[in-house]
């Protein structure tokens, strides 16, 4: 299903933050692929500050930014609690995109650093110098392979035809063929940090 943001953020984004919770809470794995911010669980309260406040700008709608931030950090509770498994793969631009100042950067930078080490999180970084099976998608999620959802400027795309979400699980394996985990993706992420400057 094909969801407007404009009707979706009528009212705001803290709605949309906080629609999500039943799906996630309930969601045991998770196949998360961000090709051009850091996936929202992962955000640091500066870094979805910092985004949302540009989405809020860029589609004029009403600014609870503030609230909308503090409904990202509750719903990324699911990363620490419940039975959940989640893999995540970001594009090494992603850790370069300036989404905020340096010092937010680096803290957002920081933080998935320490995020690897949960043991329900895998945090895998596609670089930029990986021979691809697969060209850099649009970001999306994959849940439990029952949904997925594709998100563009304009709009969220819900997929429920199994034909389609086994697509994106099967985008999601090749991306993970040319994905480092572990000390090669900390040291990539470590040296986006140094190039903050």
């Amino acid at each position: 299903m094909y969801v407007d943001w404009r009707r979706l953020q009528r009212t705001g984004l803290r709605r949309l933050q906080e629609s999500y919770v039943p799906l996630f809470e309930r969601t045991r794995n998770f196949r998360i692929y961000c090709s051009n911010v850091v996936p929202g669980l992962l955000q640091t309260p500066a870094y979805a500050t910092a985004l949302l406040s540009q989405i809020t700008d860029f589609r004029q709608t009403p600014n609870d930014v503030t609230e909308a931030v503090a409904a990202r950090m509750d719903r990324a509770r699911v990363l620490r609690e419940g039975d959940h498994r989640f893999a995540i793969l970001v594009e090494e631009a992603v850790l370069r995109h300036r989404i905020g100042d340096a010092e937010v950067m680096a803290g957002q930078l920081g933080h998935l650093l320490s995020i690897m080490s949960l043991p329900a999180v895998s945090l895998g970084v596609v670089p930029f110098t990986a021979t691809r099976s697969m060209w850099p998608l649009e970001t999306f999620s994959v849940y439990d392979g029952e949904q997925a959802q594709v998100e563009l400027l304009t709009a969220a795309v819900n997929v429920t035809a199994p034909s389609e979400i086994e697509q994106y699980a099967r985008a999601f394996d090749r991306l993970s063929q040319v994905t480092v985990y572990g000390a090669p993706a900390r040291a990539l992420i470590t040296q986006a940090i140094e190039a903050l400057g």
